[in-house]
């Protein structure tokens, strides 16, 4: 009962904090979301925990922020800015990794507290690589995927009331892909059948919930004007 109503809160406070982020920096402020969230969410995905009976990964809400995000550019900004921040989260996933594994291979300093924290570091960034394979590939292609969908969607569905449709028409197909990929490499060489394909199911659910909850938050942050914006309207 504690996960299932702590996971709400959990739900509500990530995007209540990027509503936030936007509306104190403005674009910036997506930008450095996604970023952050790129990075946490492969870390949070390591932790299971259980609803219910049904096991679950963490990191599907902090995951969901993204594409969130990415809408909002499009929403807002265009096509142009909508990509640009997803080759922005692919840099910062590459950076990420790339430097924890270097730290990784430093000695650590020969006593007991030193050890246990390096060891603790292995444990947890030591998965890094095979989930940041798959959340790249994942990534990488859900995410254009995800920009073309909501541009198409877009031009079919322009009118401010239908946001919905474009928001969650282009989530709900790219996000199917994107958990396809990320948990055939990450897990299915690791579980048999039967599990992949609860972890896949219940793992896109999730996603798709995150999806249809994030929608108000993406019309409150639709409405926020902020000074560049206008002067940017102006010159073009």
């Amino acid at each position: 009962m504690f996960n299932l109503w702590f996971g709400a809160l959990f739900m509500l406070v990530h995007f209540s904090l990027f509503l936030l982020g936007y509306r104190l920096f403005g674009r910036v402020g997506v930008y450095a979301w996604i970023g952050m969230a790129t990075v946490l969410a492969n870390i949070q995905v390591v932790k299971t925990i259980d609803i219910y009976g049904i096991v679950l990964t963490l990191g599907n809400t902090m995951y969901g922020t993204i594409y969130l995000a990415s809408d909002l550019l499009n929403e807002k900004y265009g096509k142009k800015e909508a990509k640009k921040a997803v080759w922005f989260g692919f840099f910062t996933l590459i950076a990420s990794t790339v430097i924890m594994q270097m730290a990784l291979r430093f000695n650590p300093q020969a006593d007991e507290l030193a050890l246990a924290n390096n060891d603790a570091m292995h444990q947890l960034f030591g998965l890094m690589p095979r989930i940041a394979l798959g959340s790249l590939c994942a990534y990488f292609i859900s995410q254009f995927l995800d920009v073309r969908i909501y541009s198409l969607l877009k031009k079919t569905f322009p009118k401010p009331g239908q946001l919905w449709i474009r928001n969650n028409g282009s989530t709900v197909v790219s996000q199917l892909v994107d958990t396809f990929v990320f948990t055939t490499i990450a897990f299915a060489y690791f579980y048999d059948w039967q599990t992949w394909l609860s972890v896949f199911i219940t793992t896109y659910l999730i996603k798709f919930l995150v999806s249809i909850c994030s929608t108000p938050f993406l019309y409150a942050a639709r409405n926020f004007t902020f000074k560049d914006d206008n002067e940017q309207a102006a010159s073009q």
